[in-house]
């Protein structure tokens, strides 16, 4: 058999799931992945940062199957805005109400033009939007719900970036207005489950599309949480609110005070529903999570097809959710080349290999190095 290639393409090497995934293939016992230059169009494997894919590069040179790590226009998901209007969009034509599973949710764009004229001695400016946006329902439904506490996101931010909460609709759109991004204000979830402490959490679940689209949940997952006690009456206190690694890090003096890196698995996670609520993770929380991931990835296959296109395609998908207090389960957003915690790092990539790229170039005289975590769903 001969020899398998694999191009790599990388921005972060550090915190990507796939440059882990690199390493896997070259010092895997079959020894079949070998690594080719960057400038190669003969490989069998694209891996790298979805925004630095080189395209171009696939489907030049006949006879060989190629693979790359993203479906093109996963964006449509995995942008906060475009979900949103995905989402909207699909409801509207098939006449539904929004999912019970997303927050009522509004794209806003700011101005991004201006129109100058000038009337005698007085100069008017008048900035327009490039396209239309939500605002006015968003007011309107606002109107006579002063209690309503809204957050603000900015479509492509990371890392807790640009995110505002605020129960003045109207500061939070003028606030949008001064940005240069679209933004999606969501009602805000201010009944959460929490944990000890009276501490906010989401939960990251990995999601694997494979070449046929057949949709994959990883078995473990991870719980990002608050390093303080929830706070609805300080919505500026942002370490009590929102369970970014990055800005708990940075902001709290208690981070890693509860859980090591404020990383809680599903074992405790288990523990406590167990403990607090008589209910398992497997019964109360799980089923709501693959209901919610099949039927987001369902709205969004035609739009990803690869049908009739000379290579596979293959992605894994970060969903996050919330669990409010009635342990109803609402999605926050989907990332689409999400990090993973360096403890399940290991068996995420083995499993990811031998569920997205192992059927597609089967591999010979390989020994399994563990159990293959994913389970279709």
């Amino acid at each position: 058999m001969a020899d398998l290639t694999y191009l790599f393409v990388q921005r972060d090497l550090e915190s990507s799931v796939y440059a882990a995934v690199a390493k896997y293939l070259q010092r895997r016992e079959d020894k079949s992945w070998k690594k080719v230059a960057k400038d190669s169009t003969r490989f069998n494997l694209m891996l790298g940062d979805r925004n630095k894919l080189p395209y171009s590069k696939l489907g030049q040179i006949r006879g060989i199957t190629q693979v790359v790590n993203y479906y093109r226009g996963s964006d449509i998901i995995c942008r906060k805005a475009s979900l949103v209007r995905t989402l909207k969009d699909y409801c509207e034509k098939k006449k539904l109400r929004m999912f019970e599973w997303m927050t009522t949710s509004f794209v806003i764009y700011p101005p991004c033009d201006e129109e100058v004229k000038v009337i005698g001695d007085e100069t008017l400016v008048r900035r327009r939007r490039s396209r239309s946006d939500e605002r006015d329902q968003l007011k309107k439904f606002a109107e006579g719900k002063p209690r309503v506490t809204w957050i603000a996101k900015s479509s492509s931010g990371a890392k807790g970036d640009g995110i505002r909460i605020s129960s003045d609709v109207e500061s939070l759109v003028q606030m949008v207005d001064s940005q240069k991004k679209a933004y999606v204000i969501q009602q805000y979830i201010d009944s959460p489950l929490l944990l000890s402490g009276g501490r906010k959490f989401d939960i990251r679940c990995w999601v694997l599309l494979d070449a046929t689209y057949t949709i994959y949940l990883y078995r473990e997952g991870v719980l990002r949480t608050a390093s303080e006690e929830y706070a609805p009456d300080r919505l500026d206190h942002l370490t009590a609110h929102l369970t970014n690694h990055s800005l708990q890090q940075e902001l709290s003096e208690n981070f890693g005070k509860y859980e090591i890196g404020n990383e809680m698995f599903y074992d405790e996670f288990d523990s406590f529903l167990q403990d607090n609520y008589g209910v398992g993770l497997d019964t109360a929380i799980l089923p709501q999570i693959r209901s919610i991931i099949k039927s987001c990835l369902g709205i969004v296959q035609s739009s990803l097809n690869t049908t009739g296109l000379d290579y596979w395609s293959f992605q894994l998908l970060g969903f996050d959710f919330m669990v409010d207090s009635d342990l109803k389960v609402w999605l926050l957003e989907v990332n689409g080349a999400p990090a993973c915690a360096q403890k399940l790092l290991s068996g995420l990539v083995q499993s990811l290999v031998e569920t997205a790229i192992d059927p597609v170039f089967v591999p010979y005289g390989r020994v399994q190095h563990g159990p293959n975590l994913f389970d279709q769903i």
